[in-house]
């Protein structure tokens, strides 16, 4: 590292597969069993308590519970778990209502956050162990206390300072994710050039460079065969063994989706990241976009199907994902995201700045009325994003008002937005 860099400090988590015999899988649902009624025990305490007095009970008053729930009998099983993972659970919780403190202050623009919930069995099998572990990579072993050392299988190399380690379950199989601290040297990305992204359904995206990534649509490809499985589930006695062979099946084919998806996301991100140092994108409200149009009863809603399948694309392409990593990765590379209000980018023309529904004629094409310039939509929304993020980084160099661009507007959530600088 050059002594005219900047050092920087940089967090990864580096995630593999664990190779368990089979006196160790006992253990570790144990583990993940006993994290989840703490959690579950410890939230309905803090509403009941919250009813009662109108206090919230915080982390060391739960810490003091779960040291009582220790001593009776009947729940003397806790203590065959490990004691810090137990009391991360309890810090998990305690960050969940931080989080939902925070998003219900006055002035707040994010994303809304509701109320830490009950976990279900079956659907939250984990837990972290924030020290005590010792990793062994030349071996392809780790330790975990209370449970001995591990073998896991060794795809890459763990840099920097081991800081937590997370256990979860994904259908049949234990992954963990050992989360890491080191410094950097300050990046700076190679590349000079910005590209806009206009996200889609039909196509997963367009970019102001002209090229076009069609969209993987996992879920879509393996809905019948989900649906399938889903249905032979419902006819087998629940909890029984053959209902549980079908569970894992169910199980599976959602891990297939997922990582299928995740892996698509991560190559497109990968280049992105890699070949342009400033990074456009719509600041949808996917969450909304999403919503269920069913209603009530008083009030029900309309095209609820039509809707349904909408939410299912929407969904299916992981555009949130999308933003999780190119955020992290555009750090990483020296690089910056510049998010825009979404408004008009498929409407306005690029040319002329004409903005009028008239220009898009259909969804894939469009040709101004005013100056009669055509191209495909998606492309020439990537191009509109792309100049409002070079406008908006243009405006915070000079200190003026962030005005419209590219046919945008300025949303309510403008002064939130999220620039990442290197």
């Amino acid at each position: 590292m050059s002594e005219l860099q900047e050092p920087v400090l940089r967090l990864q988590a580096f995630r593999f597969e664990l190779i368990l015999q089979t006196s160790q899988e006992k253990p570790f649902a144990q583990a993940a069993g006993c994290c989840r009624y703490v959690s579950n025990r410890a939230l309905g305490l803090q509403n009941e308590f919250y009813e009662l007095t109108g206090v919230h009970l915080n982390y060391a008053d739960l810490c003091a519970q779960l040291t009582e729930w220790k001593t009776y009998e009947e729940l003397g099983w806790l203590n065959e778990a490990p004691s810090q993972a137990l009391q991360q659970a309890l810090q998990n919780l305690e960050k969940g209502w931080e989080r939902y403190f925070k998003s219900r202050r006055k002035g707040y623009k994010g994303e809304p956050v509701g109320k830490p919930a009950f976990k279900k069995k079956g659907k939250h099998g984990s837990f972290r162990f924030p020290q005590g572990t010792i990793l062994e990579q030349h071996n392809s072993r780790i330790y975990l206390p209370k449970i001995g050392w591990v073998r896991y299988r060794n795809s890459q190399q763990v840099v920097g300072k081991v800081k937590n380690v997370t256990v979860t379950r994904k259908a049949s199989k234990w992954f963990i994710a050992i989360q890491t601290e080191r410094a950097v040297a300050k990046p700076i990305h190679s590349s000079t050039t910005t590209v806009g992204i206009d996200l889609g359904i039909v196509n997963f995206a367009a970019l102001s460079t002209g090229q076009v990534i069609a969209s993987l649509n996992s879920f879509r490809k393996l809905e019948e065969s989900l649906s399938h499985a889903q249905r032979a589930m419902s006819h087998k006695t629940k909890f029984s063994k053959n209902w549980k062979k079908a569970q894992a099946k169910v199980q599976r084919i959602h891990v297939r989706i997922a990582d299928t998806r995740r892996d698509f996301l991560h190559r497109f991100t990968h280049s992105i990241s890699n070949n342009h140092a400033i990074v456009c994108l719509e600041d949808l409200r996917i969450k909304n976009m999403s919503a269920s149009a069913a209603g009530t009863v008083e009030a029900p809603g309309t095209n609820v199907a039509a809707k349904s399948g909408l939410n299912k694309s929407i969904l299916d392409q992981g555009w949130g994902e999308c933003y999780r990593q190119l955020d992290y990765k555009q750090v990483w590379a020296g690089g910056r995201l510049v998010l825009v209000p979404p408004m008009y980018t498929s409407q306005t023309c690029p040319e002329c700045d004409k903005v009028s529904e008239l220009n898009r004629t259909t969804q894939a094409r469009f040709c101004c009325i005013e100056c009669g310039y055509q191209n495909h939509a998606d492309i020439v929304g990537a191009i509109n994003i792309r100049r409002a993020g070079l406008a908006r980084i243009a405006c915070e160099v000079s200190g003026a008002a962030r005005p419209t661009a590219a046919g945008t507007t300025r949303s309510a959530k403008g002064d939130s937005t999220s620039l990442l600088a290197a």
